[in-house]
């Protein structure tokens, strides 16, 4: 008599093991101990990132100032030296430094651990002077956005001085009940940006008689009338073109830029 099939003695095989075994889950004696240690990790966590001295704040570096000193900074930042790293407030400290010190433009706060603040300022860049009619021999710097950021005795080297020269009396004082000073400022600011990196060292004074009549005054007694701030790049490669074919002129008008025009040597 034959013997049982291979998928015979496979069936016996499964009957004979039965179900496999259930898996126990942990006992409440294991949970509580698990729960215990998780208590005592988070309590030596929160010991180490505040009762303890291992990370706390004792120093601060100042990196991409200009003008501005360390020492300028780190004093208005005023760093809670010697507080738990974790808990010092970086916003505040930014807010602080954004308000003592008008000549940053903007500020990076950053927890270098274990003791470490970090201070990334990137200070503002005039492109304008004006001067300061309250100090005499003074000037206001102007940044590319317009603002009126500090005072200085000497104005910096290559910056054009703004002159508003406003009348209070027909189209100009029109311009500014209409506009407003701050806006004329920042006009004078997109014109200043938009001039030719030649034409710019070479220009001492950018003159704001209105909204649409802005003039630059260059060395050698040399004038342009720039118009207003718009089309300024059509006006910098046509100023360009005019001072190449009529280099000894004393007057350039690129306030039309399509049709640009040149007077006097």
């Amino acid at each position: 008599m034959a013997g049982p099939t291979t998928a015979e003695r496979g069936a016996d095989e499964d009957l004979d093991h039965g179900p496999p075994p259930r898996r126990r889950l942990p006992g409440p004696r294991a949970l509580i101990a698990a729960a215990i240690a998780l208590v005592l990790l988070s309590g030596a966590s929160l010991w180490i990132l505040y009762g303890s001295s291992w990370l706390r704040a004792e120093r601060v570096s100042v990196s991409g100032t200009r003008v501005l000193t360390g020492a300028q900074v780190r004093a208005a930042a005023e760093v809670p030296l010697g507080e738990p790293l974790v808990s010092v407030d970086t916003e505040a400290i930014e807010s602080r430094l954004l308000r003592k010190l008008p000549r940053i433009d903007s500020v990076e706060v950053i927890r270098s651990w274990p003791h470490g603040i970090g201070l990334k300022v990137s200070e503002r860049t005039a492109v304008l002077i004006v001067e300061d009619t309250e100090n005499s021999g003074k000037y206001v710097e102007v940044d590319a956005k317009g603002v009126r950021f500090a005072t200085v005795s000497r104005p910096p080297k290559g910056v054009p001085v703004l002159e508003l020269t406003v009348a209070r009396s027909g189209s100009s004082a029109a311009s500014l009940r209409r506009f407003g000073e701050d806006r004329l400022v920042r006009e004078a600011v997109r014109v200043a940006d938009a001039i030719p990196a030649a034409v710019a060292r070479e220009t001492l004074a950018v003159r704001v008689r209105s909204y649409d009549s802005v003039s630059l005054e260059l060395s050698e007694e040399r004038t342009v009338a720039w118009g207003s701030a718009e089309k300024g790049r059509a006006k910098a490669r046509a100023l360009t073109a005019l001072m190449k074919a009529a280099p000894d002129a004393g007057h350039f008008d690129v306030s039309v830029p399509t049709a640009p025009a040149s007077s006097g040597s």
